[in-house]
């Protein structure tokens, strides 16, 4: 059976005219005039010979027959922009857009991805570098690498890698007038901050550092701040000072001597927070989330960080 519909066009600009109560702002969303969606609305009110809007002097409002279809519309658009999704899925079947914090993605997975080139090189990665939350419902993203505690209701989720932060520095700064040896060295040093976003109150900072060495006296207010944590590890491979920073954005340079734990005995301090891997349950049944989660989790595994 056939369908009779009215015209498309027409119906999307009541929908967000409807929405908006606006036909400006109906029109800024669908990038064309207030005119245009006018003229469509008129057009829809013509197809059905009845109003659907009440024009008064500065506002528009909804009649009764145009309340009643905007829920339905509202839904039958959401399963358009679904069949949508599903079709740009079935277009990219072998590849994978993971959303990932941008200093973890920059300074730990992109490294490593290589390795799952070589492992799995029917799937091509394509990264979506935000600290964002990733809308599964609404975006074209397979899965996600998060920071934080662990708890995304509904979805599925595995540690990847716990915490630890520690302090690093360049290996010039274990040399000259005031080397660093003991952690009351820092005293002569200039501290690198992180502006931890999310929770900062639950965040490691100098301060919390210090107090767990048993370090007292230095003023932890000072020195300079950056909102990543791959800013700060730059910093402080430039001699610019010693970072407090995520062990596992460092690991690396760690093992290539570009940057030192100057006290390597030293207390780490654990974060509450962990790196973790994210994605509705029905993402698992697609064959590249679930090998990038067990390449993921067994990469983890080799990466050393406390």
């Amino acid at each position: 059976m056939s369908r009779k519909l009215p015209p498309l066009n027409s119906l999307r600009a009541f929908e967000a005219a409807a929405r908006h109560l606006s036909f400006s702002k109906a029109a800024a969303e669908l990038h064309v005039t207030p005119a245009a969606v006018s003229q469509q609305v008129k057009a829809l009110e013509a197809h059905f010979s009845m109003p659907l809007f009440r024009r008064l002097t500065r506002a528009l409002r909804l009649t009764d027959a145009g309340q009643a279809v905007l829920p339905l519309l509202g839904e039958a658009f959401d399963k358009l922009a679904e069949a949508d999704r599903v079709l740009r899925h079935r277009r990219d079947d072998d590849s994978l857009v993971v959303s990932v914090p941008p200093s973890f993605g920059a300074k730990w997975l992109v490294p490593r991805l290589g390795r799952f080139r070589q492992a799995c090189p029917d799937y091509e990665v394509r990264l979506d570098a935000t600290d964002r939350p990733a809308d599964f419902a609404r975006e074209s993203v397979d899965l996600a690498l998060r920071y934080g505690r662990g708890h995304y209701p509904g979805l599925h989720v595995d540690c990847v890698l716990e915490e630890f932060v520690i302090p690093v520095c360049a290996p010039s700064l274990l040399e000259g007038e005031h080397p660093l040896r003991e952690p009351a060295d820092l005293e002569h040093h200039t501290l690198i901050h992180l502006h931890w976003t999310g929770e900062p109150e639950a965040a490691p900072n100098w301060r919390m550092w210090l107090n767990a060495a048993g370090v007292k006296g230095i003023d932890v207010e000072q020195g300079p701040r950056y909102s990543m944590e791959s800013m700060a590890a730059q910093a402080a491979l430039d001699g610019q000072g010693v970072a407090l920073v995520s062990s596992a954005l460092v690991v690396d340079d760690i093992a290539r001597g570009n940057l030192v734990r100057p006290f390597p005995q030293a207390t780490h301090v654990q974060n509450a927070f962990c790196y973790y891997f994210v994605c509705p349950p029905a993402h698992l049944a697609r064959p590249g989330v679930a090998a990038f989660r067990d390449w993921v989790l067994e990469e983890a595994k080799r990466s050393p960080t406390g």
